[in-house]
């Protein structure tokens, strides 16, 4: 019989290459002085000396723009694209970004022009007898905005957009992966590529090392460089006066992959993982995609028998949390990449400005860490353990305190620890009313109360299954909370219900017939020794 394979035995031995770096970086451009109709009507007077704040104003200053990058794309013979509404903007950009690479020097390699939603200043007249004033409220409005696809130097395949109307909004795209790889060329460094990251590197620990420099210098050298460069509507002139833009990040990817030795490897993960995740709710979404186009071994009689990871499959893992999600999938085949997806920076609790990427991405690396770390205590149960024997009885702290049993069985605690098993959880923390959320589904409907959470999360505490995080009302579990939540769920759902239940399903078919087989054998036994089935 062939051995199990757990994703210990496939992380422990197998992995060449372990690489964290930033990936897609999502950037939102805002002039921090134009956020409100007051500074629109200080911009309009005050800076540009105006008498009245009227809107013909910035319909100038837009008009001068969109001329501007007219005259741009002439005088550089630089293509103009006009998006349709369904267009994939990078599908159609890519031929353009490739024939600017292929010249081997930066520049724009087409400007891209569409129809968005964008969050503008719109005006209202105001009358009073001859006195005439506007007053400025920001709306969403489909306006033009201009794509400036760019080839960089550092950073490659990239984009600025700028809106076209006031306050002129804009959003920087850059690629984490394709910066580290023209800095390791730059420093002499072989590396081999996947679709979007490193597949081999001659040096390592030098590779991650340049990732790890990519920070808010890097980014800001980048946009200072093209706003040099690009028509923008803002003028050296309003720069001075401190009307500039500023970036903040609107959607960070922090990755971290790992590439094994072989394809299997990678395929065997995720069988491990999938197949050891799918009943215990962990994690909270599991997508299989099957790519088109895959004829590979079609059976003549049109039957088809899919594995969990096969052959033009695609696995993607999925934990939610707030408005960002961690993602687990399989890279080219042959890497795992982990990836915690930031779509609002509070969720990490940190700021929206750029300065503060390098905080923010010590936070993401360390929630990808920490999901690895829970998939490998998940797998790294055993049926002996001093905590198991400590928790299934009262106890005492050290500190003398009454410590209340988790007896394995008990309805509330089998929930309990089906609730700790939620991959999300052993990441973001717990409190009292996530724990309510998930408990209340898991006992069937039945009223879980706050205050039962909170006895629940005590007596968890004093066992050492959960830790109260410093300064805030939010509690993590430890490895030995984790070991527990996992193995109770494990036990009771794979083994016990199972052999409990041992003629019907879930008891697997073999289990049922070797049962039943028993079962005959003891039946004949009683026979012989001449005993009633039931009292005469």
């Amino acid at each position: 019989m062939a051995a199990t394979v757990t994703i210990n035995d496939v992380l422990d031995g197998h992995v060449v290459l372990d690489l964290e770096c930033l990936d897609r970086i999502y950037l939102n451009g805002y002039v921090p002085n134009l956020q409100v109709g007051g500074q629109v009507v200080s911009f309009l007077t005050q800076h540009l000396g105006n008498p009245v704040p009227s809107p013909a104003i910035l319909e100038r200053i837009g008009t001068r723009f969109r001329k501007a990058v007219a005259s741009f794309a002439a005088d550089n013979k630089i293509p103009v694209v006009r998006f349709g509404k369904a267009d994939r903007k990078i599908e159609v950009m890519r031929p353009y970004l490739a024939r600017q690479a292929a010249t081997g020097r930066p520049g724009v390699a087409a400007i891209g022009v569409a129809q968005e939603f964008a969050p503008v200043f719109t005006a209202t007249k105001k009358q009073r007898g001859k006195t005439v004033w506007f007053s400025f409220a920001v709306s969403q409005r489909r306006v033009s905005c201009y794509y400036f696809y760019v080839y960089d130097d550092d950073f490659g395949p990239a984009f600025v957009k700028v809106c076209a109307y006031f306050p002129y909004p804009m959003k920087v795209w850059l690629n984490g992966h394709e910066w580290a790889k023209r800095q390791a060329s730059k420093a002499g460094i072989g590396f081999t590529e996947l679709s979007n990251g490193f597949a081999t590197a001659t040096d390592a620990a030098a590779l991650q090392a340049i990732c790890d420099r990519l920070g808010p210098g890097a980014i800001t050298v980048f946009a200072e460089r093209w706003w040099s460069i690009l028509p923008l509507p803002l003028t050296e002139h309003d720069r001075a006066a401190g009307y500039w833009w500023e970036l903040s990040m609107r959607q960070l990817e922090t990755s971290r992959t790992l590439v094994f030795d072989a394809p299997r490897r990678a395929r065997a993960f995720f069988e491990a993982l999938v197949a050891d995740n799918l009943d215990i709710g962990r994690p909270e979404l599991i997508e299989l995609i099957f790519k088109r186009g895959q004829r590979r071994g079609r059976p003549a009689d049109g039957e088809y028998k899919t594995k969990i990871v096969t052959y033009g499959t695609e696995v993607n893992v999925n934990a939610f949390y707030r408005h960002s999600r961690i993602k687990q999938y399989l890279k080219d085949g042959r890497a795992l990449r982990v990836e915690t997806v930031v779509n609002d920076t509070e969720d990490l609790g940190c700021r929206r400005r750029l300065v503060h990427l390098d905080e923010l991405q010590t936070r993401a690396r360390a929630v990808n860490t920490k999901l690895l770390d829970t998939e490998r205590v998940g797998q790294g149960c055993v049926l002996a353990s001093p905590a198991f024997e400590r928790i299934a009885r009262p106890t005492l702290t050290e500190d003398g305190r009454r410590a209340p049993a988790l007896r394995f069985g008990d309805p509330r605690v089998q929930a309990l620890a089906g609730a700790l098993c939620t991959s999300v959880l052993a990441v973001t923390g717990i409190t009292n009313k996530s724990l309510r959320a998930l408990m209340t589904g898991l006992l069937g409907g039945i009223d879980y109360t706050t205050n039962q959470a909170s006895y629940d999360l005590a007596r968890l505490k004093r066992n050492g299954l959960i830790t109260r995080v410093p300064g805030r009302n939010l509690d993590r579990l430890t490895a030995d909370g984790l070991r527990f939540a996992i193995f109770y769920t494990k036990l009771h759902d794979r083994l016990l219900r199972p052999l409990l239940a041992a003629d019907q399903p879930p008891a697997p078919p073999p289990l049922r017939k070797a049962l039943h087989t028993i079962d005959i054998h003891i039946t004949d036994t009683i026979d012989r020794a001449r005993f009633l089935p039931k009292a005469a």
